[in-house]
């Protein structure tokens, strides 16, 4: 599963919007340096969906607000 997300980094506070069933606004207290904002939409997204944060990862948008974040069904293990 894909999923959109826009992120705001350097926020007061973390919040997670749902916009759609695959598009989300969320905004991290991180700052966008070292790939600490990635890792806590990473961390957000996986608390959201209740899931581990290993089964997800960014597939596009790395050094950009706008993110492709690709979502496994199962570990694998």
């Amino acid at each position: 599963m894909y999923l959109k997300i826009n992120v705001i980094a350097g926020a007061k506070r973390d919040k997670i919007e749902q916009v759609s069933a695959d598009h989300f606004n969320i905004t991290v207290r991180a700052k966008a340096e070292q790939n600490l904002a990635n890792k806590s939409v990473v961390r957000l997204v996986a608390i959201h969906l209740n899931i581990p944060a290993s089964r997800i990862r960014i597939v596009n948008g790395h050094h950009s607000p706008s993110k492709m974040l690709s979502v496994r069904e199962s570990d694998g293990n």
